[in-house]
């Protein structure tokens, strides 16, 4: 089964996310998939338009975890090289690609985006969603460092909305989302419509200007620290942890993680 099914109408190529086993959750090879549309579409000067969105109901619910399943709380053996972080990295590589795309990137979100899948949107130039999806970043209430996508959700909401996202693996409807500045329009009809409405409003647009007005914001976001290395490093190290191994386990069971205190005597 195609994990990223790409299809071109004219100027405008549509990316789906399409594993709804797992609400599209980031396998390795969806990763590897949107970093080789990425790279094809940096090369294609007749491109104008990408549209990410994911398949059945859902954008993406985040990264992956069962290929790593056995890594799960297990420590490293002394000088063993650790597949997670190369893992880890790559999906930093679909990240910093995304941005970089100098065609207009929208993302249309119906359903759960979460973890990976609100990093994805990061990456967006615009966000439409419907009045049923759902963003969240619950990494840290699994154990979990948002490692990767860190940069790009302080990128697009700011270090005060980060923090509270990040730190308190908060969700939240797509309501508040447009309130925070994750989602740029909402629609409460049909999401097909309004996206081929908001295509026809950004085709005004000049494809060069576009492409060289991205370039500049680019430069200054590349003036930050590149921390792709860093972060798929803590989070790999993180994964090994007993801390994920407890979070992870509690989620499974759907019971409290044995941090959680409820303050009560």
């Amino acid at each position: 089964m195609a994990e990223l099914l790409i299809e071109r109408t004219g100027d405008t190529e549509r990316w789906t996310l399409s594993d709804p086993a797992t609400r599209n959750a980031l396998s390795d090879a969806m990763v590897v998939a949107l970093f080789e549309a990425c790279l094809r579409a940096k090369q294609d000067e007749s491109l104008r338009l990408i549209v990410l969105t994911g398949a059945s109901g859902a954008f993406c619910a985040g990264g992956s975890l069962g290929h790593f399943s056995s890594a799960i709380g297990q420590p490293l053996a002394p000088g063993e090289s650790d597949p997670l972080v190369a893992a880890n990295r790559a999906f930093g590589d679909v990240l910093h690609t995304l941005c970089e795309l100098p065609q207009l990137l929208v993302c249309a979100v119906d359903g759960a985006a979460m973890g990976g899948g609100f990093g994805l949107v990061c990456c967006a130039d615009h966000v439409i969603a419907t009045e049923r999806s759902v963003f969240g970043t619950p990494e840290v209430t699994l154990g979990l460092p948002p490692a990767q996508i860190a940069p790009f959700v302080s990128a697009r909401l700011g270090d005060r909305v980060a923090r509270q996202c990040l730190l308190q693996g908060l969700s939240f409807k797509a309501e508040a989302a447009l309130v925070l500045g994750l989602v740029d329009e909402l629609t409460d009809g049909d999401l097909a419509s309004a996206l081929e409405d908001r295509l026809q409003r950004l085709r005004r647009a000049a494809p060069g200007a576009v492409a060289s007005t991205k370039h500049l914001l680019q430069r200054l976001r590349d003036r930050a620290p590149d921390l792709r290395d860093e972060a798929a490093i803590a989070f790999a190290a993180a994964l090994r942890s007993p801390e994920a191994k407890d979070g992870l386990a509690a989620f499974a069971r759907k019971k409290p993680a044995p941090w959680v205190d409820d303050g009560k005597p």
